[in-house]
């Protein structure tokens, strides 16, 4: 066996492009945000055929790139080994850090689009957005980029313009699936 990937298989480290990459420990920001959006979709999911994973469970999509998403759907049960998600999942959620970002907006989300994840969010706890990618003929096209508006903000707004703010979308997986920002940011500090 590589010995890279022995060690990879170790510890809290993803491959990327053929190297190590040791993964930070998250900030609680990042875990609440983690931890909200597995809620939102493990109480969904329940009893469906689709399984909802959280930070920790490995995805291997090529020889040289193995991921750790935040969170995942994956649908076809037949790509769940007992050493982590063998294939594209179906939906693949980043949330960014000052330490993941370039990986998550660049090699990674090239790799999920040309391996075939159908749905691909980032999310900035610190910005308090999502940004959803949809594969489409095979590249990734940006479909929704949703924000929770700050309060200087909100104070400057007319009641029109706040009855216009998205405060919600769905995922395009699930139509009867309704993803509120507010859920989604909850309890962060």
């Amino acid at each position: 066996m590589n010995n890279n990937l022995a060690y990879l298989r170790e510890g809290r480290e993803e491959l990327i492009n053929g190297k190590i990459v040791a993964m930070s420990p998250a900030a609680t920001n990042h875990n609440r945000v983690a931890g909200n959006i597995f809620l939102l979709f493990g109480s969904y999911l329940r009893g469906k055929p689709c399984i909802p994973f959280g930070d920790g469970e490995k995805v291997f999509l090529t020889e040289t790139d193995h991921f750790v998403p935040d969170f995942m759907v994956v649908c076809d049960r037949d790509k769940i080994k007992a050493d982590g998600v063998h294939g594209a999942p179906d939906l693949v959620v980043e949330i960014l850090s000052p330490s993941t970002g370039v990986h998550d907006k660049g090699r990674k989300k090239r790799v999920y689009e040309r391996c075939g994840v159908s749905e691909y969010w980032i999310v900035s706890p610190e910005a308090r957005s999502v940004d959803v990618y949809l594969l489409e003929e095979g590249r990734f096209e940006l479909r929704g980029s949703y924000s929770v508006y700050p309060d200087y903000m909100l104070i400057h707004m007319t009641e029109e313009e706040k009855a216009e703010m998205v405060t919600e979308f769905y995922c395009h997986l699930y139509d009867d699936l309704p993803i509120r920002l507010d859920d989604i940011f909850s309890d962060m500090f």
